[in-house]
């Protein structure tokens, strides 16, 4: 594969798919995806969330994407510099339709004030020491105005300005942002990282954490390059992704 590709070319649409980072993946071991190949579907039967979890979207009212990386040129600045650029790409995207209160929740879920308007996730192929690609799946609400269960911890564009999108438009436009965003991570790292760190959501607030059995309050202070939060309670202290959780009270 070559980066010299875009992201979002070849864009590939499907009205039906289990889950498109099942798909992409599939594409990539079948030697038939390039980097920024792009798989969007209207509907995910089985779509994939942090956790094992599973991303819920009502058909044809959401972006379900995947994209093919080739990720090697970002591995000087860590392996967390694609998860902070494909989230800054993201970020810069929905700030261009919803009003004040956008960040990056840690690691890389997508916010609006204190709901989800989307997420990321993010599986890697290694060959040996050898970064060969990634598959980041991003899912954004759209048009989707019930999340059932989930209730008011998820939120829409329609849900927040009243209006309806097209939603393939709007991928392809996540895509665009997307690839300006990680051609600037390949040249400028340190640029990517601070977008990252200015929107990280809580930053300086008084945040509900749990680890294991132990729920504890802290002071979400940074994080670091390697992809560590770091929060401040009787002492500080960092932590790994897939450590701790969030506990968000949303009525």
């Amino acid at each position: 594969m070559s980066s010299s590709h875009t992201i979002g070319t070849p864009f590939i649409e499907l009205l039906s798919v289990e889950s498109t980072n099942n798909y992409a993946m599939g594409l990539v071991r079948a030697a038939m995806a390039q980097h920024g190949t792009t798989v969007f579907a209207h509907e995910q039967i089985k779509g994939k969330g942090q956790r094992s979890r599973q991303w819920l979207s009502d058909p044809g009212k959401n972006i379900t994407l995947s994209l093919v990386l080739e990720p090697s040129a970002l591995l000087k600045s860590g392996l967390f510099m694609l998860s902070m650029t494909m989230a800054a790409g993201a970020l810069q995207f929905i700030k261009k339709y919803l009003p004040e209160g956008c960040t990056i929740k840690w690691p890389n879920d997508l916010y609006w004030n204190d709901r989800k308007a989307g997420g990321i996730l993010i599986e890697n192929v290694w060959q040996g020491t050898d970064w060969k690609f990634a598959v980041a799946g991003i899912g954004i609400n759209i048009n989707q105005t019930d999340f059932g269960m989930v209730g008011k911890k998820a939120v829409s564009f329609k849900q927040v300005t009243g209006k309806e999108y097209e939603p393939v438009a709007l991928a392809m436009e996540l895509c665009a942002s997307l690839q300006q965003v990680y051609e600037q991570a390949k040249q400028e790292p340190e640029i990517i990282f601070e977008m990252y760190r200015q929107n990280l959501y809580g930053r300086d607030q008084r945040v509900k954490l749990k680890k294991e059995n132990r729920i504890f309050e802290a002071t979400v202070k940074d994080v670091t390059l390697n992809g560590q939060l770091v929060v401040q309670h009787a002492t500080e202290e960092n932590f790994n992704v897939g450590e701790i959780e969030w506990i968000i009270n949303n009525s």
